[in-house]
């Protein structure tokens, strides 16, 4: 008995969903655009929360910056569940890979002790500030209107607490394992004056009711911290013997590369949008402006207790590039800052 194989291909009856077709036109999505776009609930709501019954459980007017139509934002990473998680593995992977170098070639105790200091009272501590920041992008998570902005306020939460157990992980490694570094970095974060207004600014913006205004808040800290820690010190570390200190900061510098791509398409957004643009434009120059004038000042205060391994006048002047290149992005998007230190 003879049988012939034959192959059948069944067309789809649709190309995907109404609602994409409905925006799109009837053609293939790609798998971001099924997983993010035209998914916010939007009615049939049952009640409105007890706590703000002014508001729908989700609801546009939770922040003063608004879309007109929030798909207009989409994130540039395509980033939805499985991209990113498959992203932050191999992020994850890269980070293990490096600390176990560090253990293997014993460059923690060969560490000039001066980056040691470093390490251990400056960056460690900065943990806590990174478990600040994922409660800042939870909060957003919760009340951005839009999947594609709520996506990626929750990558965001998630990236900021795994950058706060990298900075534990860090802290053990100088340590050997024990958690003297922890305890102490925690006391610092509490108690120690170079780290009281970046503190401050941390609970400050954690009870900021607008989700927009504080991302843009924490934002503006980010934008001088990073730099300062991940990139000017990583170059300055590598002519001083500060190799260990260089490995690690390279996986953070990537990450804020990485992070700023959405941020800056969504402020893009913000500030072009044809309905919202110009009361969006006033009213992220309030917030920059106040906000970077205090970030810059709590950051430069994180200065001195680097002079054991940097010059104080390159990291000033170093900061001081930092801020001018924000004021220049938010100026290209039509933001007036104003009241900033020069």
């Amino acid at each position: 008995m003879n049988y012939e194989l034959r192959q059948q291909v069944i067309e789809p009856g649709r190309a995907t969903f109404q609602h994409l077709v409905d925006r799109y036109g009837d053609r293939p999505a790609s798998r971001y655009q099924e997983a993010s776009v035209d998914i916010q609930p939007r009615e049939n709501f049952h009640y409105r929360p007890l706590w703000d019954p002014e508001h729908e459980i989700y609801d546009p007017d939770f922040s003063t910056l608004r879309l007109d139509d929030p798909y207009s934002f989409t994130d540039p990473r395509q980033y939805y569940y499985a991209t990113y998680t498959a992203a932050r593995a191999a992020q994850q992977d890269a980070f293990s890979r490096t600390l176990d170098y560090l253990d293997a070639k014993n460059l923690w105790s060969t560490m000039p002790s001066s980056w040691s200091a470093v390490i251990a009272s400056v960056l460690v501590p900065l943990r806590h500030y990174e478990s600040g920041a994922e409660l800042v992008f939870a909060a957003g998570s919760r009340f951005a209107y839009g999947t594609t902005i709520e996506q990626c306020c929750s990558y965001a939460a998630f990236d900021r607490i795994a950058n706060a157990q990298m900075l534990s992980r860090i802290g053990l490694g100088l340590d050997g394992g024990l958690t003297n570094v922890l305890t102490t970095a925690k006391a610092a974060w509490l108690d120690a004056p170079y780290l009281q207004g970046l503190r401050r600014s941390v609970e400050e913006i954690l009870v900021e009711a607008d989700w927009a205004v504080a991302v843009t808040a924490l934002d503006m800290i980010d934008s001088l911290l990073y730099p300062l820690l991940y990139n000017s010190l990583d170059e300055i570390a590598l002519l001083s013997g500060g190799g260990a200190y260089s490995l690690i900061a390279q996986h953070f510098a990537g990450w804020w590369s990485d992070h700023r791509r959405w941020l800056d398409a969504l402020y893009g957004a913000w500030t072009s949008d044809a309905t919202y643009g110009g009361a969006n434009r006033a009213a992220l120059s309030t917030a920059a402006s106040r906000c970077l004038a205090t970030a810059e000042r709590n950051v430069a205060e994180l200065v001195p207790t680097l002079a054991g391994v940097a010059d104080q006048a390159d990291l000033a002047a170093a900061l001081s590039r930092s801020r001018t290149a924000v004021g220049e992005r938010l100026g290209g998007l039509g933001l007036e800052l104003t009241g900033v230190l020069s």
